[in-house]
């Protein structure tokens, strides 16, 4: 059986362009309207899902995805930063950042290391492997990333190497225990 599961980062919201930690702001407007003008290049699916951050809900609608939440599709939990710019954290602990950045097990944050945010998205991604078919998933940037890192079987520490563009698709086919991937391509109408 072969699963296709198509992720879609969301539409840039300003968290995301101020680089702030755990941000669960709308996209922007002119974002969100090129995520509706691209809703036809998403392909047809049997099922979709979205992570629970409101750019990724609101841009699954304007998708046209009927999308159901997943938990298992939260942002990293960046525990204490939350709400935090990557500038502020730099700033006022910057001992602590440097740790979180080289060590993926590390979370000096207080929430969630890279390694668990692999392992949380790769148990989602291999229940997927398990019902087969082509879905859609719309999820955080660092959520795309883990779902890399563990189809791939990359070493966590490769996680920081990945970059996913908002409104960018990345594309995995998984079939006995493999997966291939299609990298990231922008969503164009």
């Amino acid at each position: 059986m072969t699963a296709h599961v198509i992720l879609i980062a969301p539409a840039i919201g300003a968290d995301l362009r101020e680089a702030r930690f755990g941000g669960d702001g709308p996209p922007e407007p002119a974002a969100l309207a090129a995520a509706r003008t691209a809703a036809g290049a998403v392909p047809p699916v049997a099922r979709a899902w979205t992570g629970p951050a409101e750019r990724c809900r609101r841009t699954a609608e304007a998708l046209g995805l009927d999308a159901e939440p997943a938990g298992a599709l939260a942002d990293l939990d960046t525990g204490r930063w939350n709400g935090l710019r990557l500038d502020e954290v730099a700033a006022s602990d910057p001992a602590a950042l440097a740790a979180w950045l080289a060590d993926p097990d590390a979370a000096p944050h207080g929430g969630e290391s890279v390694t668990a945010l692999c392992a949380r998205v790769g148990a989602w991604l291999e229940e997927r492997a398990a019902e087969g078919g082509r879905s859609a998933a719309v999820a955080e940037p660092a959520v795309v990333r883990a779902a890399v890192v563990h189809a791939l079987a990359l070493p966590a520490a490769a996680f920081w190497r990945l970059d996913v563009r908002p409104l960018s698709v990345t594309e995995l086919t998984g079939r006995s225990g493999r997966w291939n991937l299609r990298c990231g391509r922008e969503l164009l109408a």
